[in-house]
């Protein structure tokens, strides 16, 4: 592995000034809730609408967007991290123009980041030099620490939630996680996979009643994805379901939830959403440092 240098300030100054680029995470807690289809054809229809975006699967030891894409990557963040190439030479570019950032699948020593490759991974971001209007952020399942961290460093978390116990008890916990490490996180609930939209609405009630209750926040409810066999379709084919089938009901909902983003985007009011991410997540390491000798 390259020798990684601990000056964050540095790598913070490189990054470009006045982007006011939109971060958003996308999660839910719970494997299997859609978030990276979901990430996938968000990025997607945000390009269709002339906005330049760059998709990271943050999924590092499990990564599937390239393949969800059917793009072939011949590098990827481990290399990356190990010093074999910069990050500008990982990134793919779909058909429609998102940007892909592709991570390992099947790797241990991805899935469980040392400090010092994290700060790596904060550089690289820091020297991107690429613009863009909006950066995804499709996080691995679960609680774990790159789940939160990248969360955390995110302006917007969208959480995804499924008509199951499982995935409603997960995304409360992540959503009480959060808002435990950084109160000012802004979440967002997508109900995904409904049968109608009462039953979305009414998925994100419960969500956020129990939140209101136990937490004191109310996430706000940002849209539903139906259950849609033209989706599945376009899992098979390897596309994005708003290209291929975009009169679907599921793409249709895509488009919305894209609308409805790059209106916040519009008017998010950070200078610089890269040096912002940059920062959080320099943040975020060097907190954990601090834990580590207290």
């Amino acid at each position: 592995m390259r020798e990684l240098s601990l000056d964050q300030a540095e790598g913070l100054r490189r990054a470009r000034a006045g982007r006011g680029v939109s971060v958003i995470a996308v999660t839910g807690g719970k494997g299997g809730v859609g978030k990276t289809m979901t990430a996938v054809n968000l990025g997607t229809a945000l390009c269709e609408m002339g906005r330049r975006v760059m998709l990271l699967d943050a999924d590092l030891g499990m990564a599937n967007v390239d393949l969800v894409l059917g793009l072939r990557a011949q590098f990827n963040l481990e290399h990356v991290i190990d010093g074999d190439c910069e990050l500008e030479d990982v990134v793919l570019t779909a058909p429609s123009g998102l940007q892909v950032v592709p991570a390992s699948s099947g790797s241990f020593s991805m899935a469980n980041l040392g400090i010092a490759s994290q700060v790596g991974l904060i550089h690289a971001f820091s020297d991107l030099i690429q613009p863009l209007d909006v950066l995804l952020i499709d996080t691995a399942a679960g609680l774990s620490e790159s789940v939160l961290t990248f969360s955390g460093a995110a302006q917007r978390v969208l959480v995804l939630v499924c008509d199951e116990p499982a995935s409603i008890t997960d995304a409360y916990g992540l959503i009480k996680v959060l808002s435990r490490r950084k109160p000012n996180t802004q979440v967002d609930i997508i109900s995904n996979m409904t049968e109608s939209a009462s039953q979305g609405r009414e998925l994100y009630e419960k969500l956020v009643r129990v939140s209101q209750r136990f937490l004191g926040i109310s996430p706000r409810y940002l849209g539903c994805v139906p259950r849609d066999e033209y989706l599945r379709k376009a899992v098979q084919q390897q596309v994005a379901v708003v290209q291929s089938y975009p009169s679907s009901p599921s793409a249709r909902a895509f488009k919305k939830l894209a609308e409805d983003v790059d209106k916040w985007s519009g008017r998010n009011g950070l200078n610089g959403g890269l040096e912002f991410f940059v920062e959080r997540l320099v943040g975020a390491d060097a907190a954990r440092q601090e834990d580590m000798f207290r």
